[in-house]
């Protein structure tokens, strides 16, 4: 008796196909496409500062407006007599900014809770005519309650 190692009978075709030449013969191919690549530069494109960069942007003078519960109008602590005065200092500002290159001033509207709208609608009107165009309220948690 002898030990067969296969299934198949003795002296009959071998029916299964060896794989380990052809596994070799596959990794040398590997090996030689891998040393025929030419080797890649990886380039990272950065933005580096320059030495030229423009001065920061200046920043534009802040016009404090108050108006109190009785219709008195405040321009940064000067009392205005009337919407003909405002006018005029909304003119100076703007031009004072323009012929000084400067940016146009902004301006804070800060209407006490008990003041009329109407005043306030005013003020906001002589600064549109006077084409100022950087205008918002400040202060307004007191109108929360």
């Amino acid at each position: 008796m002898s030990m067969s190692v296969g299934t198949s009978e003795a002296g009959a075709p071998m029916m299964e196909i060896n794989t380990t030449p052809l596994i070799d013969v596959m990794l040398v191919l590997i090996i030689v496409l891998i040393m025929s690549i030419p080797v890649m530069t990886h380039n990272t494109k950065l933005d580096m500062p320059q030495t030229n960069n423009p001065p920061p942007p200046v920043r534009p003078e802040v016009i404090q407006i108050d108006i109190d519960f009785d219709g008195t109008i405040v321009w940064n602590g000067t009392v205005v007599s009337g919407i003909p005065q405002l006018e005029s200092f909304f003119r100076s500002a703007r031009q004072g900014a323009e012929a000084g290159g400067r940016p146009q001033p902004e301006i804070h509207l800060r209407p006490d809770r008990r003041s009329r709208y109407e005043t306030t609608a005013l003020v906001m009107a002589a600064a549109q005519r006077n084409r100022m165009q950087k205008m918002g309220f400040v202060n307004t948690a007191e109108f929360r309650d």
